[in-house]
Parts: C-alpha cells; sequence; structure tokens
C-alpha cells in the first residue's frame, strides 16, 4: 500500500478548496492558507488522513466486511464504478434512495423482485403474459437494476461507508451515522466534517483528485482481501472428521466402563442356583415306622 505524496496530491489539484465566503469554519484545521480568495488545503494533512483511512478500511475488509461507496456527482461516477467493481464491494452512483440503510429491509425486497424478474425469464413464465405486462415488467426491472443493481449483492448492512461530497450525499451521511455505520469521506472546505469519522481533507470537484484518493484507499482494501485470502490458505480451517477422531479413545474407555456396568448388573439380576439334595447314606438308619 503506498500513500500518494505532496507532489502527486498537488498535481492532481487536491488542494483546492472553495470560496473563503463558502467555507466552513469546522474546516480551519485543515486549511494552509488563502490565495485570492480561495482556501488552500494543507497537503500534508490530507496525505496523513489518507493514509489512516486506508490502514482503517484495510482492517475493515481483512476481516471479511463489506464498504459502500457512494458519490452520485458527475465527476466521481464512472471512477467508484470502476474501482469498487474491480475490489468487489458495493456501490451506488445513481439517486441515493431514501432509507436504503435505515429501512434496509425494504430496500432488500426490491432487490428480489430483479431475480424474481430474471427466473421469470429464465423459466419462461413471463412468455405466457400479455405483452403490454410483459413491456411493464421490462421497464420494472431496467429501473431497478439502474438504481439498486450495484448492491444485489449487499446482503446486510455495510460495516463502512465511504462518500464522496458529504455536502450531496448528506442524507447516506445521516443513515450511516443514525446506525452507528462508521463513515470515510473526502471533505472540501464548504462542508462539516464533524459528522466524519475519517476526514480526507481535499478537493471533491476535481475528477483527479477524487481519482488519486480513490486509487490509494481501494489499493489498500485490495491488500486486505489478498491477506485475508492467504490467512485462509496458510491456516485451513480443521476438518469435521479429526474431532470425533480425537474423543473416541475417551468413548472407548466410556463404553468399556458401561459394559463392565452392565455385566455387573446382569450377574446381581441373575436367580442363584439350587442346591442339591444330600445323597442317601447307606448307613443311614432305617426310618421309624
Amino acid at each position: 500500500m503506498s500513500t500518494p505524496t505532496f507532489e502527486q496530491l498537488l498535481e492532481a489539484g487536491c488542494h483546492f478548496g472553495h470560496l473563503k465566503r463558502k467555507w466552513n469554519p469546522a474546516m480551519a484545521p485543515y486549511i494552509f492558507m488563502e490565495r485570492n480568495g480561495i482556501h488552500i488545503i494543507d497537503l500534508h494533512k490530507t496525505a496523513a488522513k489518507i493514509d489512516e483511512a486506508a490502514q482503517a478500511l484495510k482492517g475493515i475488509a481483512k476481516s471479511g466486511k463489506q464498504i459502500l461507496f457512494v458519490a452520485t456527482k458527475k465527476q466521481a461516477k464512472e471512477i467508484i464504478a470502476e474501482r469498487a467493481a474491480e475490489i468487489g464491494m458495493p456501490y451506488v452512483i445513481e439517486r441515493w434512495p431514501g432509507g436504503m440503510l435505515t429501512n434496509f429491509l425494504t430496500i432488500r425486497k426490491a432487490v428480489k423482485k430483479m431475480s424474481t424478474i430474471d427466473k421469470m425469464n429464465s423459466d419462461g413464465t413471463i412468455e405466457k403474459l400479455s405483452k403490454r405486462e410483459r413491456l411493464q415488467i421490462s421497464r420494472q426491472r431496467a429501473k431497478l437494476e439502474k438504481n439498486l443493481g450495484s448492491i444485489a449483492d449487499l446482503k446486510r448492512l455495510p460495516n463502512a461507508v465511504f462518500v464522496v461530497d458529504v455536502m450531496k450525499e448528506h442524507i447516506a451521511v445521516a443513515e450511516a451515522n443514525r446506525l452507528g455505520i462508521p463513515v470515510f469521506a473526502i471533505v472540501d472546505t464548504n462542508s462539516n466534517p464533524n459528522d466524519i469519522d475519517y476526514v480526507i481533507p481535499a478537493n471533491d470537484d476535481a475528477s483527479k483528485s477524487i481519482e488519486i484518493i480513490l486509487n490509494a484507499v481501494c489499493d489498500a482494501i485490495k491488500e486486505g482481501l489478498e491477506e485475508r485470502k492467504q490467512e485462509k490458505v496458510d491456516s485451513p480451517e480443521p476438518e469435521e472428521t479429526e474431532a470425533p477422531a480425537e474423543e473416541a479413545p475417551r468413548r472407548a474407555g466410556r463404553r468399556r466402563i458401561r459394559k463392565s456396568e452392565a455385566d455387573a448388573a446382569a450377574t446381581e439380576a441373575a436367580p442363584a442356583p439350587a442346591e442339591e439334595a444330600p445323597a442317601a447314606d447307606d448307613n443311614a438308619a432305617p426310618a421309624a415306622e
């Protein structure tokens, strides 16, 4: 994992903030200076924050958890879709569906509709419907695919959310905060960093700025996934047959004890043998008549 250098961040334009009159005072710790009415972001802090966020995301990915990427602005859509797809993480690049996190079960039902429609297509059930009904279903499928297709593999709530442009994605940030999900975000000088767990102060409007940060973050996640895969190869889980084999001597001992107890019980329950009558003595006196 390599953190972008100061020169690389400078070349990508990560240092350009917004106009001074649009700034958020909470971003003051990350502002280096003002030039021509525009705030300049301290790139030394940006590099440090990228490294901090990358390490945290790597740990989340290594533990097998999912990270949801959110970016509905034009400059970030293609970058998010490409990089998130490479590492197999869910993402949202169209309109944020309200309640996606706080009302997750309803969203999952909408996602299941897509699989239901696909099943109808595969087994030929849809051919039994009228032409108008087939058209309506195909339109519904296309709409669901556009809005929710990228989160079809999200079976449960994500363990982290990565956001580009906090102000534009304020609903996603609010839902994550409500559920206690950690939020990673690229935060510009006009945004409020107080609701973000891992702040990356940088220009969130330039595509080059977004790309260089996402590359660093996604590379860290990819490393975490590879390390997790390698750990599984190096230390495979014990087979189920091993545990019973270890218990075999104990079970054999218990069987011997139970057998001896059963034999003892059987011996006690058996009837005693009848006593034989004494043999007649030839010298015995004859019985009195």
